[in-house]
């Protein structure tokens, strides 16, 4: 397993809700013997059948701290506190609790479709993902309790505060600096990206030629009329359906490049795993949808407030659970 697609994973992983974790007043209850036997019966693992805290009559295990700490390392590279662990899995039992009272519970297929959909944005399979977390002694299963956890909570904060979490467009102005009499502009492009193929396990020579014969053809098409008929008829190329994208949706570097470029003309060759692709820009027009700084201005205050209502109810809903450690603790 190279150390590239781990830091991948850890990096996606990091970008997933980070719990705040909350100070809360905890009872200290002796559990009974039946329930520790119950789960050493139930399972495998001796670290399992030790009991560390019940949260609603539902354990939290050694197992599953320490499952939790490796997760937490993967996408921090440092140790993380043991309490500071423990807090953020009894935050997890409480929002999937709060969840349930609003009948928000994602089955099994969505967890897992949302698992598929992080193994996608790095880009491999999900039997990599999983085989990349058992490499360093996770269990999938503790990373889509975690994906379950966030698919909850962020379907209830926003389901519940939807209005409260809206931006308004002169609040965004104003932090933009911005009057409501502003010329301020973004930028709507219309593109059609272009493949030129590369069959699967073609040597490098082959994506190399590729590679010479697009920036040929990048001297070549002069209009997106000009590149519809060319590349359709060409054998192993292939041009899709125009996209529109604003300048808010767009990483700087490609904003830099379509904005220094003549319309009608092909941007430079990118190696993917399809083959050598560019893209034909077709038009490049003003548009007051939205500006790169405003999107930016709108997702943080968005996040602030996000943030402030998922930590006053996470707050209260923790302050009327059942959070109980064995005497031992």
């Amino acid at each position: 397993m190279t150390s590239e697609l781990l830091h991948r994973i850890g990096t996606d992983i990091a970008k997933m809700t980070m719990t705040v974790a909350l100070p809360n007043r905890l009872s200290t209850l002796i559990l009974g013997c039946g329930v520790a036997l119950a789960l050493a019966l139930g399972s495998s693992s001796p670290a399992c059948a030790q009991v560390v805290v019940m949260v609603n009559g539902e354990p939290i295990t050694n197992f599953d701290i320490e499952q939790r700490s490796k997760l937490l390392m993967l996408s921090t590279h440092k140790q993380p506190d043991r309490k500071d662990v423990i807090n953020e899995l009894i935050d997890e039992k409480v929002k999937l609790r709060e969840g349930k009272k609003f009948s928000i519970d994602p089955s099994v297929s969505d967890v897992d479709q949302s698992y598929n959909a992080m193994a996608g944005r790095m880009r491999i399979s999900p039997d990599a993902l999983t085989k990349s977390l058992e490499s360093q002694g996770i269990r999938p299963d503790t990373l889509k309790a975690r994906i379950k956890t966030d698919m909850v909570w962020s379907n209830l904060i926003r389901g519940r505060y939807k209005e409260s979490l809206q931006i308004g467009e002169k609040e965004v102005a104003a932090a933009a600096g911005e009057d409501e009499k502003s010329n301020t502009q973004g930028v709507e492009y219309k593109m059609q990206p272009i493949v030129l193929i590369v069959p699967r396990g073609s040597g490098p020579e082959v994506t190399e030629a590729r590679k010479k014969e697009a920036e040929a053809l990048r001297a070549r098409i002069q209009s997106c009329t000009e590149a519809n008929a060319f590349f359709k008829a060409m054998p192993n190329a292939a041009i899709r359906e125009s996209v529109s994208k604003t300048s808010a949706d767009i990483p700087p570097s490609l904003r830099e490049i379509l904005d220094g470029m003549q319309i009608g003309h092909l941007t430079p060759p990118e190696v993917t795993k399809q083959g050598v692709e560019m893209v034909v820009l077709c038009a490049r027009e003003p548009t007051k949808v939205d500006t790169p700084k405003k999107k930016e201005i709108r997702e943080k205050m968005f996040n602030e407030k996000y943030t402030a209502k998922s930590n006053s109810y996470l707050r209260e809903a923790r302050g009327a659970a059942m959070i109980e450690y064995p005497k031992s603790q």
